[in-house]
């Protein structure tokens, strides 16, 4: 009964240092590529492999929830091995340190043909030669320690240093990922202030887009935005306002088809790509701060007038 239930325990140790494994393998490597795509621009791609805030912030949180289970697991499997409590020829270490390999080998093979795809579909030689040496690395540490491990002589009171080279090689790696990281993720008060400004210029477009309406509809710009809520009735209050500080969008009629719509914003959007944040750059660039934006309605061809019936 004992020998069963400690086949049950290591069996739950590796299972749970394998998930903990690939999910700290693909953090800390998505960390690496994110920190390249960030230093090394790429005009031709514009979203995918452009730098990503979402995948940076999913990897930090991923490392930090896997990266303390999976060493917390190792180390009660070597000290279970030092002790002889799991016996180095037991079937359990034998099969799922196998199955570990396997498992890791083909996660790693699948991400380092993704990175060779995207250098044959036109990414940067220099951003494909780093990523590829960060898949490589990762995919042969996790490889060679776990062939290493299941292969070498002895286990019980036996202390190995290349067993503790890798356990705290990986250990340093994986905390200078998270501390690199650091250094590009935005705070959470960033974030929501870019979300902000994302609503309120997602407001600025549906006004643009009653503003147009309403233009080709009555050949003049509306004297005041209540003109607009009153016509359409996608346009509520909630569109007339700023959504973080429930301030009114102020609108000015500029020239026969032009007009600003002005409000107080919180981040920039110009110079860089910010994933989600990037959809308005063009079209509604601001600064942070009290801005105006000015836009041209669209006057739509209407066709020549038919001819009068005789």
């Amino acid at each position: 009964m004992d020998s069963q239930n400690n086949a049950a325990k290591f069996a739950f140790f590796y299972m749970l240092s394998l998930v903990a494994l690939i999910i700290m393998a693909i953090a800390s490597g998505t960390i690496i590529f994110q920190v390249i795509n960030k230093n090394i621009t790429d005009a031709l791609n514009q979203f995918r492999g452009s730098f990503s805030p979402d995948a940076l912030k999913f990897a930090i949180s991923a490392l930090i929830i896997a990266a303390p289970i999976f060493f917390v697991t190792m180390r009660q499997i070597q000290k279970s091995l030092f002790s002889g409590a799991l016996p180095k020829d037991s079937g359990v270490r034998k099969w799922l340190t196998y199955f570990i390999i396997f498992v890791s080998s083909v996660v790693m093979l699948g991400w380092l043909i993704a990175t060779i795809n995207n250098f044959l579909d036109g990414e940067l030689t220099l951003k494909f030669i780093l990523k590829a040496m960060t898949a490589i690395g990762i995919a042969a540490a996790i490889f060679t320690f776990f062939y290493y491990d299941i292969r070498r002589a002895e286990t019980a009171g036996a202390k190995d240093r290349t067993v503790s080279v890798y356990f705290y090689g990986s250990l340093i790696f994986v905390t200078g990922a998270f501390i690199l990281a650091l250094f590009f993720v935005e705070s959470p008060t960033e974030t929501r202030n870019r979300k902000f400004d994302l609503a309120l210029l997602e407001n600025f477009s549906q006004l643009d887009s009653a503003m147009t309406e309403y233009y080709n509809t009555e050949d003049a710009m509306p004297e005041n935005l209540d003109s607009l809520e009153t016509r359409f009735n996608y346009i509520t209050d909630r569109a007339l306002t700023d959504p973080a500080t429930g301030a009114a969008i102020e609108y000015r009629i500029t020239g026969e088809k032009t007009y600003e719509l002005c409000a107080d914003f919180r981040t920039s959007n110009r110079g860089e790509e910010l994933d989600r944040f990037y959809a308005y750059q063009d079209r509604w660039p601001h600064d942070a701060g009290y801005q105006c934006l000015g836009q041209t309605v669209t006057a739509y061809d209407k066709g020549p007038l038919p001819a009068p019936i005789r």
